[in-house]
């Protein structure tokens, strides 16, 4: 599926297989799946993104074929392909372990080609070893939501009470890993989303409700899936003195002043960006360690543009997964 213009649905057309160069691996996608920043990228809140893009950067699948210089990857090892496709290797970030901010990095599905296809090239640096079993769609949001969730969760220190708003696709696979690691979770979902708050509960969460209500205690931390700008200041209310608001998405609306005092008391307010290699080696432990079970709704590859409707207008109940085997086109379905 190719985006051909910022704000319009994307267009299935057929190209050769790619070959891979030097230093590159061939993937044939098993699955992909489908993340909120990909409606960023299509809905043009991700300026610069590449002409006649592939987006997608959830990618599952097998090494077909490899580059003359590939040494670290074997055909037919499994495989994921995450947001981040490339760094410079020199600057001052990725010299400090802070690659995940890079000035000169590349990105799958925004500035290189993705995952919403049947094959796809990729930096072998950059994949992640994939366990053999779950399958490939439940895998699939392991590549951003569970890593980018990860990365806010650790950004969130050692907090013991963990308030999560928005309850979608990397909320559901970090409230699997607070349980396993003894945290509280409260839940924060649309107001009168009661799917999403029970869907919440069944995965151990000690308390749901709608974003526009108060836990029932103060908070030691805050992780901001939802990028609405308004839950900031919501959210440092909700906080104790000390505690952090994490915001987790790479666009968000913007935030609307508020008073001093919520922020006082070494209250603090944070985003992350992107992710490193370490956060995906670390994410795919413990996501194995924990038992992580994804929540999915397949569609076809064809299908590409309803997913992302579904995405977008809040009728999903975890991730949503494009199974690019050729021919595909069944009906949506629960996984």
């Amino acid at each position: 599926m190719e985006l051909e213009t910022v704000g319009a649905p994307l267009l299935l057309v057929e190209r050769a297989v790619p070959r891979p160069g030097p230093g590159q691996v061939l993937v044939e996608v098993q699955a992909c799946g489908v993340c909120r920043t990909d409606l960023h990228v299509v809905d043009g809140d991700l300026p610069n993104a590449k002409r006649s893009l592939v987006p997608g950067h959830e990618i599952v699948g097998l090494v077909v074929e490899t580059g003359s210089e590939v040494r670290d990857l074997q055909t037919g090892e499994r495989v994921g392909i995450p947001w981040l496709a490339q760094t410079c290797g020199v600057c001052r970030y990725c010299i400090s372990g802070r690659e995940n901010l890079c000035d000169y990095a590349s990105f799958t599905g925004y500035t290189v080609d993705g995952g919403y296809a049947e094959y796809a090239l990729a930096d072998p640096r950059f994949c992640f070893r994939l366990p053999d079993a779950p399958s490939a769609h439940a895998l699939a949001p392991w590549l951003c939501a569970g890593l980018i969730g990860y990365r806010a969760l650790r950004a969130a220190g050692d907090a013991k009470r963990i308030g999560i708003y928005g309850f979608g696709a990397a909320a559901h696979m970090i409230a699997q890993v607070c349980r396993y690691e003894r945290r509280d979770v409260f839940a924060f979902a649309r107001p009168g989303d009661d799917n999403a708050q029970q869907f919440a509960r069944d995965l151990g969460a000690v308390w749901a409700g709608g974003s526009d209500e108060r836990p029932p205690c103060e908070l030691d931390a805050a992780i901001l899936f939802a990028p609405v700008g308004a839950l900031v200041p919501k959210a440092l209310r909700d906080i104790a003195k000390g505690g952090i608001v994490v915001c987790a998405g790479i666009h968000m609306s913007d935030i609307p002043s508020f008073p001093y005092v919520i922020l006082w008391g070494e209250r603090r307010v944070c985003s992350v960006a992107n992710l490193t290699r370490r956060d995906g080696v670390e994410f795919i432990d413990i996501a194995q360690r924990a038992g992580i079970e994804s929540t999915v709704t397949t569609f076809p590859l064809s299908q590409a543009n309803e997913a992302l409707a579904a995405l977008r207008e809040g009728r999903l109940v975890g991730a949503a997964v494009l199974d690019t085997a050729p021919g595909a086109n069944r009906a949506p379905r629960p996984a």
